[in-house]
């Protein structure tokens, strides 16, 4: 009688229990990894139900990149809209397909200028500007990415948009490049800003790296980076709480009362008498966002933590 060989039962994989965690993670993101990766290898370190991050930062920028994790997520529009401060590597006198080191090289010219000519061209581009997105960027038109039809070749005609670029500072310079410190409102092309720079001083630049330092009232000088992250016992003591998202916001002091009437979405009347968008706090700390006018105040985010 011929024997058979056991039959060898599947054992499934173990599935990881999701937790809620609430909170913001300062990510030191490394070149060489998208935003959405970055967001996903910090989930599964942190075994997290819920996460999102707050506007991407290019595969090969590095730099800060702030993560919202539970509850925090309802404020990742707040860092959206945030200011950013980048450190912009430029090369002069060598434009590229890309407007970045990873395209191709597309025209050259002779570099001839000095640093008061570099520092001069900086300052025309301070303060409110018309910028056109590059091709090679995540705007989407037509719902497709523009980065995907410029891969095919395809160039599409892009509106101008207003942008507000708040400092330009030049912290290095050798004959043919400079690294750049840009303080720029939401929606600003770093490349493009290069780009324009070049052409203002006459022989055109790209692009050689790009480092973002700070978000809205965030500095990468309290990030951490992913290995940091998975090193520890307890990753999630290594979040920043989620107020830290509104810390740039007027914060009004409720009692009890208006603590519990703030969670139930009700209006209050109260004795501050700012305008604006606030923070509010009670007893039990951080509860959320609303808009406060003529001392009336509207909960418009508020914190859910019972899970």
């Amino acid at each position: 009688m011929e024997l058979q060989a056991p039959t060898r039962l599947a054992i499934p994989a173990r599935r990881v229990e999701r937790v809620a965690v609430h909170g913001v993670l300062l990510l030191n993101k490394p070149r060489g990894l998208s935003s959405n990766d970055a967001l996903q290898k910090a989930r599964r370190i942190l075994h997290a139900k819920k996460a999102g991050h707050t506007g991407t930062l290019d595969p090969e920028a590095h730099g800060l990149l702030p993560l919202c994790f539970g509850e925090a997520t309802k404020f990742s529009q707040d860092l959206l809209d945030a200011d950013k401060t980048y450190e912009a590597s430029v090369r002069f006198g060598i434009k590229t397909s890309t407007g970045d080191a990873e395209g191709e090289v597309i025209a050259t010219r002779e570099v001839t200028h000095d640093q008061k000519a570099l520092q001069l061209a900086c300052e025309r581009f301070v303060g409110p500007i018309d910028q056109v997105p590059p091709m090679h960027s995540a705007l989407k038109q037509g719902g497709v990415a523009l980065y995907e039809l410029a891969r095919k070749g395809i160039e599409v005609e892009r509106a101008a948009r207003r942008v507000q670029i708040h400092a330009i500072e030049v912290l290095s310079q050798t004959p043919d490049s400079a690294v750049l410190r840009c303080h720029v409102s939401k929606g600003t092309y770093i490349r493009t800003l290069a780009e324009d720079i070049g052409e203002a001083l006459g022989c055109g630049a790209h692009l050689t790296a790009l480092y973002r330092t700070q978000v809205g009232p965030l500095s990468v000088a309290d990030a951490v980076t992913l290995e940091q992250l998975s090193a520890v016992q307890n990753p999630a003591a290594l979040l920043a709480p989620v107020d830290s998202l509104a810390q740039g916001l007027h914060a009004v002091r409720l009692s009890e009362n208006e603590q519990d009437r703030v969670r139930q979405g009700q209006r209050l009347i109260i004795t501050d008498d700012f305008d604006g968008t606030v923070r509010m706090y009670g007893p039990d700390g951080f509860l959320g966002i609303g808009q406060l006018h003529q001392r009336r105040l509207q909960p418009t985010r508020v914190l859910n933590l019972k899970e």
